[in-house]
């Protein structure tokens, strides 16, 4: 089997697996899926373009910024985390950022646009999503409970930022279904306080099912699609 092939079987295999898990859930519309691309090279990406793909995951940025400069017909967004110096360099190539976690990562973010804006080199607003801590460890990213809409305000004030929703990662040794739904009230509570749909990007591989039942609007799918890490 080829590699295009794999990646196709790939991707109908997880297509199918979300389809189940929306059908028993009782929801009638599907979330939107995320391949995820990170250690895998910028030839696999231009295959899964070849198959639909308009949109991508990376987790880091010099590695994503180089697919992007390679491939931009592709949307590729950024669910990893982002130290402030980069934020002028993901500014310039992210189509969405789902992991704004900080008053000082959103602010560096909109002045990355801004700039971006003034070169020409984006002529648009900058989707983001909060990410969410939901254990308050701000080592693995996201930011607590505690702080969440004051970072929502912020956001909505910022010229360059557009607030798509929250993102969350649950902690490993928790039960993922109630930490997806804690969130998903968080955005309806949100979404409803500023008079828009916000959305919720949360479930991964190993958590699909949870996310699916919790309502989520965007997985982050990686080895079910590409396959495992390549080697070297």
């Amino acid at each position: 089997m080829g590699r295009k092939e794999e990646l196709q079987a790939g991707l109908e295999k997880t297509r199918a697996k979300i389809a189940e898990l929306c059908e028993k859930a009782g929801r009638e519309t599907e979330p939107q899926l995320l391949p995820v691309t990170k250690f895998h090279p910028a030839e696999d990406i231009a295959l899964l373009a070849e198959l639909g793909v308009t949109d991508v995951a990376e987790n880091r940025e010099q590695e994503a910024r180089a697919k992007a400069e390679e491939l931009p017909e592709l949307n590729f967004h950024m669910i990893g985390q982002i130290q402030t110096k980069k934020a002028n360099h993901v500014a310039r190539w992210a189509s969405s950022v789902h992991s704004v976690d900080s008053e000082k990562l959103a602010r560096a973010l909109d002045r990355g646009v801004g700039l971006a804006q003034e070169r020409e080199q984006r002529s648009t607003e900058l989707p983001v999503f909060i990410q969410v801590s939901h254990d308050s460890d701000s080592a693995r990213g996201g930011v607590g409970w505690d702080e969440v809409n004051e970072l929502v305000d912020i956001v909505e004030e910022l010229e360059h930022l557009q607030l798509q929703g929250f993102m969350v990662v649950p902690p490993l040794d928790a039960d993922p279904e109630p930490v997806f739904a804690q969130v998903r009230e968080l955005c309806d509570d949100t979404s409803k306080r500023l008079g828009r749909d916000l959305k919720l990007s949360a479930g991964m591989s190993a958590d699909l099912e949870a996310a699916i039942v919790s309502g989520t609007d965007i997985v982050r799918v990686g080895t079910g699609i590409m396959g495992p890490r390549p080697v070297g």
